[in-house]
């Protein structure tokens, strides 16, 4: 199991992920991180953020 990443780190994947200017499976890859995870955190931020109820 990899080890847990920073919440600022998390947070700034997001917002990279959010922008749309590359695919997020390319995101996540140059990031070191799977496409399940990044996507992972993205729900969750939907969530936190009210963009989503779950």
């Amino acid at each position: 199991m990899p080890a847990p990443r920073p919440p600022e780190f998390r947070r700034r994947a997001v917002e990279l992920a959010r922008q749309g200017e590359q695919p997020v499976a390319v995101i996540a890859k140059d990031l070191g991180i799977s496409e399940s995870c990044l996507r992972g955190w993205m729900a969750v931020d939907d969530v936190d953020t009210g963009r989503s109820r779950a």
